[in-house]
């Protein structure tokens, strides 16, 4: 017997960026249309410049919407009022590539952390228990509530972001390359984070990165986007593998391997692939 379909939790359609008007006008975002399932993670992926992060931004309310439209749950969220786009805060969180950047320096870890708790109304000792409760899960000691953002490292920083975001409890996580600026060790453990609470708490995320190998290691399925539009949507081993399109296999080699024969193998694949007109491309 077959399972019943299940419905997005986000459904993106034919969505368009522009910034500016007129014959000035940019489109950023050229009709993009995806979903993520609930408990889904969907990996993002292209460079610099290729609208992942502005598809991040439109979700978040952050990024005008030119046309199209994105629903969460069924609702239509794309065009929400001030006091709308704060309620959704409960469902719809983010994740911000630079830790230190998205943290208020002037406050403890636990204010920061317990502030978006006590604006929905909860009083301050089932926020600290909240609060304790979040620290355990992202590895970090209940001391660091008394601490400053100054006083951790990057990745200890990138921890703490990850449990402010989750400590309302949403059911989406919008992640902006939340490990492009850590190191190699530490993104593993970030990554693995992810992973864990993910699989304990049901969340679902939209995973942006310019990393293939990144979104092969968290990401359920990955889309490709290539200026302003999706070029291949697919399973995540399949497209992080062996992709079809050809500006995915040019995200696919551009990734190190440590072998130097198949490092220099693969930079002569992906040098030739770069004579490839873009209207090919496309």
């Amino acid at each position: 017997m077959n399972a019943a379909p299940v419905n997005p939790l986000l459904q993106v359609d034919d969505l368009v960026v522009e910034y500016g008007r007129g014959r000035h006008a940019f489109r950023a975002l050229r009709g993009v249309s995806l979903d993520i399932a609930p408990g889904e993670c969907l990996g993002l992926v292209g460079e610099s410049g290729s609208g992942k992060s502005t598809l991040g931004k439109a979700i978040l309310g952050l990024a005008p919407i030119t046309a199209g439209s994105v629903r969460f749950d069924g609702r239509e969220i794309s065009r929400l009022s001030g006091r709308a786009r704060r309620a959704l805060a409960d469902d719809v969180q983010v994740v911000f590539q630079d830790p230190y950047g998205s943290l208020n320096p002037a406050m403890t870890i636990g204010d920061v952390l317990a502030e978006p708790l006590l604006t929905t109304g909860m009083g301050p000792k089932a926020a600290e228990g909240k609060v304790r409760e979040m620290l355990d899960r992202v590895r970090l000691p209940a001391a660091a509530m008394d601490r400053y953002p100054s006083e951790f490292s990057g990745g200890q920083r990138q921890r703490i972001a990850i449990a402010r975001a989750l400590v309302r409890g949403p059911r989406l996580v919008v992640c902006d390359e939340p490990v492009s600026a850590l190191d190699l060790t530490t993104q593993a453990a970030i990554l693995d984070l992810f992973i864990e609470l993910q699989r304990d708490t049901g969340v679902a995320y939209l995973f942006v990165s310019h990393d293939l190998g990144v979104v092969r290691r968290v990401c359920h399925r990955v889309a490709v986007m290539y200026h302003g539009e999706l070029v291949e949507v697919g399973d995540g081993e399949q497209v992080t593998r062996a992709p079809r399109h050809p500006y995915a296999e040019r995200l696919r080699l551009a990734s190190p391997v440590a072998d130097p024969a198949a490092q220099r193998e693969r930079r002569r694949q992906w040098l030739a692939l770069r004579e490839v007109p873009d209207a090919a491309v496309r």
